[in-house]
């Protein structure tokens, strides 16, 4: 083993990870590698793999998970950067849980979060994979990106053109239990210096606090926000 930092679980967990970082590795070979009981072995990569630390290919071989990469990259990613000074204090003037997408393909992953201390909270864990099809993040991703990608995604998505000709006119989205039941949510699109939209910024929280028009509340926040994190890429 590596260094101990006197947590057991926790140094028994980054020998896990270390493990996997050359190539997929099925559970005898990751139990001779680090030396644990096999019990314990995949006990830890199960819980690792629920994180997003870990995953499993086609063949049940335990790799790097989605959650490493984001981390990875926002330590040195400028939207990674300018999010963070900008998503806390939207959190603290709203007192909902914040998060940013970006696209990958036809699915959004969530690569920035900000959740309040205290409260019931909608809490998207960091680097969650979600769809393009519901949701006002997506509705601004699907708005303002690739033509194709929309209507590829039209058969299957909660929303219409029509919603989204209205998205890229009032610049902000909303949406009421459509990803999630009892789950509201306002986003608004995130540019980069030429003006093409990258990403995607949200509050979201329980429908009984934010209400069912959630725009009306927090639209300008978000929109405000999102020009902030804009400015600083």
């Amino acid at each position: 083993m590596g260094q101990s930092s006197g947590i057991g679980v926790l140094d028994k967990a980054v020998e896990l990870l270390r493990a996997t970082a050359t190539a997929p590795i099925g559970l005898a070979d990751l139990c001779a590698a680090t030396g644990l009981p096999r019990a314990t072995t995949h006990r830890l990569a199960v819980g690792l793999e629920l994180h997003g630390l870990l995953s499993r290919d086609s063949q049940g071989r335990w790799r790097p998970g989605p959650l490493l990469a984001e981390l990875a990259s926002g330590a040195a990613d400028p939207l990674i950067a300018a999010a963070g000074q900008v998503l806390p204090r939207l959190r603290d003037r709203t007192g909902e849980s914040i998060q940013l997408y970006r696209v990958d393909g036809t699915a959004r992953i969530c690569v920035a979060v900000a959740e309040p201390t205290s409260g019931l909270r909608d809490t998207v864990p960091l680097g969650a994979r979600l769809p393009m099809t519901a949701g006002s993040a997506a509705k601004v991703l699907v708005a303002f990106g690739d033509p194709a990608t929309s209507r590829s995604l039209a058969a299957e998505a909660s929303f219409t053109e029509r919603t989204l000709a209205e998205v890229r006119r009032r610049g902000w989205a909303q949406s009421v239990a459509e990803r999630e039941p009892g789950v509201a949510s306002v986003s608004a699109p995130v540019r980069d210096g030429a003006g093409v939209v990258i990403a995607a910024v949200s509050v979201s929280g329980p429908v009984e606090r934010i209400g069912r028009r959630p725009g009306a509340r927090w639209a300008g926040d978000l929109v405000a926000a999102s020009e902030a994190i804009t400015a600083r890429l």
